[in-house]
């Protein structure tokens, strides 16, 4: 093994960059059988391959939890808060081709070393777009849980200086962060950043922002993070922004069929009679995600609280009313 090789090894090692770890080891293996040394170059694959099996059965080496390593340092900490998400995509409720897009994002991460050895690389900027409570700052979670990286939010409010240079200086030190620290990068309310320039209310400082990303975007993304962009105006994003993601996932509220499957999940052992749903069909009509799940949610702690073995049909009636009215109420409000 070369030095080159074993510092790299142990910089993965330190990092807590499991992924990265086995993809030198990759490449230590096809430097012995470049040499002529094929047993110990299958001996390193098996084994390369036997990681990557624990990996996808969610058992990690050694059987033991894996220790967080990753969080944010000096300025960073005022900007990037981190967490270790345990959901996995399977806890949401999700339309189809969502589903398959993410899945396919999902296993292009798990085996981005492959990727790499023939010349590609994997999906690493995506902006996800839709209504407030319809799953995007949840799949950001779902994803990190999926790959066990860290997720780091970013707060864009933080971002923003009345310093000039300052907002890019500190885009800088985010888009260190990405290169140097693998992990998945959500940016929510993305439209903060990325408005389109010219338009009538564009200032300055917030051209030079965009350009900043937009130059910080084309970087190499060496440690493959995943940088995930939210937003609820994608009719606002500037257009150059958009054509620099990889991926573009569209999020719509729940039709009927899945409205019913995302309550059903949160009303867990409290379940109603199937009979029942023709009569709730008009108070989940329109709800996003979010919406459902709080209304559930509602029903399900009363019932726990007075011990009761079902929730009725008709607090979960009122519960998903009750959102109906809210939602109205901030509709007509916002149209004034």
């Amino acid at each position: 093994m070369s030095t080159k090789h074993l510092l790299a090894l142990l910089n993965s090692h330190i990092e807590g960059d499991e992924e990265q770890f086995l993809s030198i080891a990759l490449q230590v293996a096809a430097q012995e059988a470049r040499q002529g040394h094929t047993e110990q170059a299958d001996k390193l694959k098996r084994l390369v391959q036997k990681a990557r099996d624990r990996q996808r059965n969610g058992t990690p080496a050694g059987g033991q939890t894996p220790i967080p390593l990753a969080r944010p340092r000096g300025e960073l900490q005022g900007l990037v808060e981190s967490s270790y998400p345990k959901i996995t995509l399977a806890s949401m409720v999700l339309a189809d081709d969502v589903r398959a897009r993410l899945m396919r994002v999902v296993r292009q991460q798990q085996e981005r070393a492959t990727l790499r050895e023939h010349g590609q690389t994997p999906t690493t900027h995506m902006l996800l777009v839709g209504p407030p409570g319809t799953g995007k700052t949840m799949t950001a979670s779902a994803l990190a849980g999926e790959l066990r990286l860290p997720l780091f939010t970013v707060r864009l409010e933080s971002l923003f200086s009345r310093y000039f240079g300052e907002t890019a200086g500190k885009l800088r030190l985010l888009f260190d962060q990405i290169a140097q620290t693998r992990g998945v990068y959500l940016l929510d309310e993305f439209d903060a950043i990325g408005a389109r320039r010219g338009e009538p209310n564009d200032v300055g400082e917030i051209r030079r922002v965009l350009n900043s990303v937009l130059a910080f975007m084309e970087e190499p993304n060496s440690t493959d993070s995943l940088v995930l962009a939210a937003t609820n105006h994608v009719e606002i994003l500037d257009e150059a922004l958009a054509r620099r993601f990889d991926e573009v996932i569209e999020y719509a509220r729940p039709d009927a069929a899945a409205a019913r499957a995302i309550i059903e999940r949160r009303l867990g052992k409290f379940k109603i009679a199937a009979k029942s749903w023709s009569e709730l069909a008009p108070a989940l009509d329109g709800l996003s995600q979010g919406e459902l799940v709080r209304a559930a949610d509602a029903v399900v702690k009363d019932a726990i609280l007075e011990d009761a073995a079902k929730v009725s049909v008709e607090a979960l009636r009122d519960a998903l009313q009750n959102r109906q009215t809210l939602k109205e109420k901030f509709r007509r409000q916002s149209r004034l």
